[in-house]
């Protein structure tokens, strides 16, 4: 069995991604003396959600995900972030490497629902390796990843937050079936509102014409004075 060593010594976002892009910068320390050709690396990332304390506003943003604080003892389970490979290149004794993890800001990924509802401190993340190692002084000798290869990773929740209002500033997004698309853009056509913040204002309006809490009135704020009939044809 490989005798490879990972330990996380940063993480940062990439200000040059197309789409929001962690890199963490992995140190990688196997036997000295003993070259390493090359190592094809998989890494599985995980939240490891037990191993912090959440504010009252976080646990109430955060009860989709984990029902009410008090069943939290029994609900704080691991959540899947990402699966990513890497090749490292040949190497002795030790090397460091940047491993990226592309993310979403899909509001379906429970990744996403768990970032969204922080409003500071770390992410505690879990990094689980496996994996195929070529090394040998002569030659070529192939061996596993041992299973048990892991590095524990604290996440910035500034880092995230950062990251991501780089590529959607002010604004999240949610994905929804083609049918609900043509739907809602049918009823925008019908109404001649102007965008997409104003059609889902508009729906909210008929859903809940008097919110509570609501210091303007939803339906003030996007100019739509009979919000009955709103849901016709969606």
């Amino acid at each position: 069995m490989s005798e490879l060593r990972f330990h996380c010594v940063g993480v940062r976002a990439d200000p040059y991604a197309a789409g929001p892009t962690l890199v963490l910068r992995l140190r990688i320390t196997a036997e000295p003396d003993v070259p390493v050709h090359a190592v094809a690396l998989r890494c599985q990332l995980r939240i490891e959600p037990a191993r912090r304390k959440y504010a009252e506003g976080e646990g109430e943003r955060l009860t989709d995900l984990f029902g009410e604080r008090s069943r939290w003892g029994s609900t704080l389970h691991p959540i899947q972030f990402a699966q990513v490979a890497l090749m490292v290149p040949g190497f002795t004794g030790e090397t460091e490497v940047d491993l990226v993890v592309p993310c979403t800001y899909d509001l379906d990924i429970a990744a996403t629902r768990y970032f969204r509802a922080l409003d500071e401190g770390e992410v505690p993340l879990l990094l689980l390796f496996s994996g195929t190692v070529f090394s040998g002084p002569a030659g070529f000798r192939v061996t596993p990843v041992a299973w048990d290869r892991e590095a524990a990773v604290r996440l910035p929740v500034r880092v995230w937050r950062e990251m991501i209002e780089q590529h959607f500033p002010g604004c999240g997004w949610l994905r929804l079936p083609g049918d609900l698309m043509d739907a809602l853009l049918a009823f925008r056509t019908r109404r001649g509102l102007p965008s997409w913040e104003d059609t889902v204002r508009a729906l909210l309006a008929a859903a809940e014409p008097a919110a509570a809490g609501d210091p303007v009135g939803i339906a003030e704020s996007t100019g739509v004075a009979e919000p009955a009939g709103i849901g016709e044809g969606v």
